[in-house]
């Protein structure tokens, strides 16, 4: 019998940067070059998109990553 599985990879990494497309550049790039490096993982594993957003911490956030 055949599964269908569907899996996400959530994650968070601090960046120093000047602004939020800089930062979002940095993790973008590093992200594709992996992509890329291990192109046949990913299209074994159906790999279909990878997104992210960059952001201030907020007031209910630690500037350490911590919440």
């Amino acid at each position: 019998m055949k599964y269908k599985v569907h899996w996400l990879i959530d994650g968070l990494v601090e960046i120093d940067a000047n602004d939020v497309d800089t930062a979002e550049s940095v993790i973008k790039n590093k992200i594709e070059n992996f992509i890329k490096d291990n192109a046949q993982f990913f299209e074994e594993v159906g790999a279909k998109a990878v997104q992210g957003q960059a952001y201030l911490p907020g007031s209910d956030e630690k500037n350490n990553g911590e919440f």
